[in-house]
């Protein structure tokens, strides 16, 4: 099914990037000797077991891609950090968070990127995180090659890898301004097979461009291809506005924000295909309620989803009608 493209959003790179950016709001004030935020939640491992998890979110340079629906931007610096910083962070965000198994190094862009995290910071990061099982950290999968290996063979615990797949759609993920194609994802993905290095992926649910049916059936396809392509785990995101770029094009019809319901039914999908872990971003959800009477509910069924890994009852509202 073809998407429906309206004349506003620009066609080439370059155009987009400033479309984009010419849309963008104030980011934030961050301090680069310390973490933006830090917490520790369940997550079931590989074998379904729930195990304590800690995230933090790095302040750093921004990634020098300007995708659509980006805007962890915020949550970002304009000059790359100085050497130190990064593991000033970790070190200060991990002395008050409460004992983990497994590490989310998140930093708003791709670790890999030299600019945003300094390559000679790697021997103090897997010191700081020699006591975890696991450390996990994001990147485009344009920088997945040998700096992946170097801090690899540089952890006590083993390496995860996280890559924005957003959508397999042909015509919509070119749009999205990501310079990625499918094929680039399968070629990260395969490097880190060999590697032994694990793989998670992003998926979006609510794409540009598209009906909330379309997006719903994009959204399962991209999870079944991420499995295919060895991700030991999938996170579903619900695109959300806030960045600018998104507002421009909800305001022409080009962007609808997805419904709680759609994204029980992507992750209902994903867990029914029996491939691999399903998560669901559950961050701000308030954002997407509709229905006052069965909004707790169903993010307590996205809850449960998230943790047990298994498909509970459908909630019925008769406010909002039901399931769908």
């Amino acid at each position: 099914m073809s998407a429906s493209f309206g004349a506003a959003y620009p066609e080439g790179p370059a155009d987009r990037d400033r479309w984009i950016l010419e849309r963008r709001g104030p980011r934030n004030r961050l301090d680069p000797q310390r973490a933006v935020e830090a917490f520790v939640e369940d997550e079931p491992n590989e074998e379904g077991i729930p195990e304590p998890v800690a995230t933090v979110f790095l302040a750093n340079r921004e990634c020098p891609w300007r995708c659509l629906m980006c805007d962890l931007w915020k949550n970002t610096t304009i000059e790359s950090v100085p050497p130190g910083a990064i593991p000033a962070q970790i070190r200060g965000a991990l002395e008050d968070l409460a004992p983990a198994r497994r590490l989310k190094l998140y930093n708003s862009g791709s670790f890999f990127d030299p600019k945003a995290i300094s390559p000679s910071d790697y021997p103090e990061v897997a010191a700081l995180t020699s006591g975890f099982d696991r450390v996990i950290v994001e990147s485009h999968p344009a920088l997945v090659g040998d700096a992946c290996l170097r801090l690899r063979d540089l952890l006590a615990g083993g390496l995860e890898v996280a890559l924005g797949l957003e959508t397999i759609h042909p015509e919509i993920l070119p749009r999205l301004n990501k310079r990625m194609s499918v094929e680039q994802f399968e070629m990260a993905a395969a490097f880190l097979r060999r590697e032994e290095i694990a793989l998670r992926a992003f998926v979006l649910l609510g794409l540009p461009f598209l009906s909330e049916a379309e997006s719903l059936d994009w959204a399962c396809r991209s999870v079944r291809f991420a499995f295919e392509c060895g991700a030991t785990a999938v996170s579903i995101i619900p695109t959300r506005p806030g960045n600018g770029a998104l507002e421009a094009l909800r305001e022409g019809g080009e962007f609808r924000q997805p419904r709680i319901p759609a994204l029980e039914a992507a992750a209902e999908a994903g867990l029914r295909l029996g491939k691999g872990r399903v998560f669901t971003d559950l961050w701000n959800l308030e954002e997407f309620r509709r229905c006052d009477f069965c909004f707790a509910q169903r993010r307590a069924r996205l809850s449960a989803m998230n943790l047990r890994q298994s498909v509970p009852p459908a909630v019925a509202c008769a406010a909002c009608g039901g399931p769908a």
